[in-house]
């Protein structure tokens, strides 16, 4: 049989594994000259990954609301609600200028002060129930029981409660707290007020709550 030609040593020859079907790749398909027995330099182009940006997801929002409290006595005072997530919220209050002794303390329906305390309306109630206390099943969402003034007429007073969103169908951001002059009876007295106001008597302060600030952390994931 002949003998193959030189000139035949000049095919470059490519790995079985390469074919020809597929793109070329330096990496996975070099190829070498015969004659030299240096590999061939192919070029290719670099191309700059697409930087992914990294998921975040937020850990807890924390919403914030003010209210300040304010009447045609000298009953003045604030309340701030703070709440993370969905969680209950936690109301502090301080108000001065109080008799000694229990005070109810409510919100109501309406943020609405043009007439003074009298235009806020009823008791907050979205779910149509009569009066209660805090922990009561039936009760109003806006009852929130009673404040207690020391000898220099200074109330102070932290409650959780988990009828007083601050975002939601239910939202309180908008309506105001109303501080009043009797105690209330947490609808339990008997009087013919007890299941609609306690018989709380007349409003002292009242304010409109805003919403003040609203902090999230945020917590990198791939």
């Amino acid at each position: 049989m002949a003998s193959v030609p030189a000139a035949a040593n000049a095919i470059i020859a490519a790995k079985p594994s390469c074919s020809p079907l597929l793109p070329l790749s330096p990496s996975s398909c070099p190829f070498s000259s015969a004659l030299s027995g240096q590999p061939l330099r192919l070029q290719s182009r670099r191309f700059a990954a697409a930087v992914m940006p990294r998921r975040m997801t937020v850990v807890f929002a924390k919403k914030k609301a003010v209210a300040v409290l304010k009447g045609s006595s000298k009953v003045e005072g604030v309340v701030t609600l703070v709440q993370e997530d969905d969680g209950p919220t936690t109301v502090n209050v301080r108000v001065t200028g109080l008799t000694p002794g229990s005070h109810g303390f409510h919100l109501h329906e309406f943020g609405d002060t043009t007439n003074g305390c009298i235009s806020t309306g009823a008791h907050f109630n979205p779910n149509s129930l009569t009066h209660g206390a805090p922990e009561d099943e039936v009760r109003h969402a806006g009852d929130l029981g009673n404040i207690v003034a020391n000898d220099e007429g200074i109330a102070e007073a932290t409650i959780v409660d988990n009828q007083i969103p601050l975002e939601g169908p239910n939202s309180v951001v908008g309506r105001a707290f109303v501080v009043h002059e009797l105690e209330d009876d947490l609808g339990k007295g008997g009087h013919e007020l007890s299941l609609t106001t306690g018989n709380a008597g007349g409003r002292l302060a009242c304010g409109k709550l805003m919403l003040s600030t609203v902090a999230s952390s945020f917590h990198p994931y791939s």
